[in-house]
């Protein structure tokens, strides 16, 4: 064949260039449950890996994750750091009734004694499990309470709406802190009522975050596709609305562990929170801020420590996890 009848020739007659190979076989979906489980977790490792990579890149965020990791530790084995007196409670700082002043940090008291020699180190070893577990327990109630009004309000609208977010405004108009005093008055001094007092009023910030954001969701258009598809409502709520609403309550927990901790050491101070004598950062305070004058600083300056290191953990942490779940700051 020549370059004349080369060039008169159709394509169907002219010679391929290059060999096609074999036809590529069509990929096929794994069939057993290891292979299925593996592919619907792919995308989610990949994505906590670059999660992981953009936390490494803060510095902040990293302090954070340090602090919080020794607070767990001090939080799960407490008893290893201050063994507790065999037949009393561990969260009561342990006295000895004499008549000595409280003794500066020695070498038997790393961070000196209080009032009838109780130990400061033991206080706030023992206050790092009460201040975490009572953290832990009012913000995650309080979100799960804000989450399932806000995410209702949010979806349904209507009187629906209407009804759970002027509850809410009724809440946030009083200031938080003077409704939690007069519950705790109310109800009578201890940690049960203050976390009672936390709860009734912590839930109201968290329901006008989620309604937020699940007013945006609802509008999109895989919600359509779902409901169009004959889902449920429960269903579109809790598969496809919640977990592309939840992300800015995840940050405002993180940040929010330190703030219940301020509240509580806040009350413990004025006397409604823990009883005398617990290992509680504020009411070690206010136990000791009786005798600064006296030249004894340390009895206020190492739970004031505590407290600091507690809340700047949980910030620094609430700011890393800001950065990493915004979409814009992703990029």
């Amino acid at each position: 064949m020549n370059l004349r009848s080369l060039k008169k020739a159709g394509p169907a007659e002219r010679e391929p260039a290059e060999a096609e190979g074999p036809p590529t076989a069509p990929t096929r979906a794994p069939t057993t449950l290891s292979g299925r489980i593996r592919l619907a977790l792919k995308p989610r490792i990949r994505e906590l890996r670059f999660d992981m990579h953009l936390l490494s890149r803060s510095a902040t965020s990293i302090a954070g994750m340090v602090l919080i990791i020794g607070l767990i530790i001090v939080w799960l084995f407490p008893t290893l750091f201050a063994p507790p007196v065999p037949g009393t409670s561990p969260y009561q700082i342990p006295l000895i009734f004499n008549a000595n002043p409280p003794a500066p940090p020695n070498s038997h008291h790393i961070m000196g004694t209080g009032e009838y020699n109780a130990d400061i180190y033991y206080g706030v070893i023992w206050g790092t499990q009460i201040s975490f577990v009572f953290a832990v327990e009012v913000v995650i109630l309080g979100a799960l309470m804000g989450l399932i009004l806000g995410l209702f309000a949010g979806y349904f609208g209507g009187v629906i709406d209407e009804l759970i977010m002027r509850l809410t405004d009724i809440f946030l108009s009083i200031p938080g802190l003077i409704l939690v005093m007069a519950i705790v008055a109310a109800l009578g001094r201890g940690l049960g009522a203050t976390k009672i007092a936390l709860l009734i009023t912590w839930w109201s910030g968290y329901t006008r975050l989620i309604r937020g954001t699940a007013l945006s969701v609802r509008e999109n258009s895989y919600v359509d596709a779902a409901r169009a598809s004959g889902s449920g409502e429960l269903k579109i709520m809790f598969r496809h609305i919640l977990p592309n609403s939840w992300t800015p309550v995840i940050v405002q927990a993180t940040m929010d562990m330190g703030t219940v901790v301020l509240v509580l050491a806040g009350l413990s101070f004025l006397g409604l929170g823990a009883q005398p004598g617990y290992a509680e950062w504020g009411s070690m305070i206010n136990q000791g801020q009786g005798f600064l004058a006296q030249g004894y600083w340390w009895m206020i300056l190492f739970p004031g420590i505590a407290i600091l290191m507690f809340v700047l953990a949980f910030n620094l942490m609430g700011d890393g996890l800001r950065d990493i779940l915004d979409p814009k700051m992703r990029r």
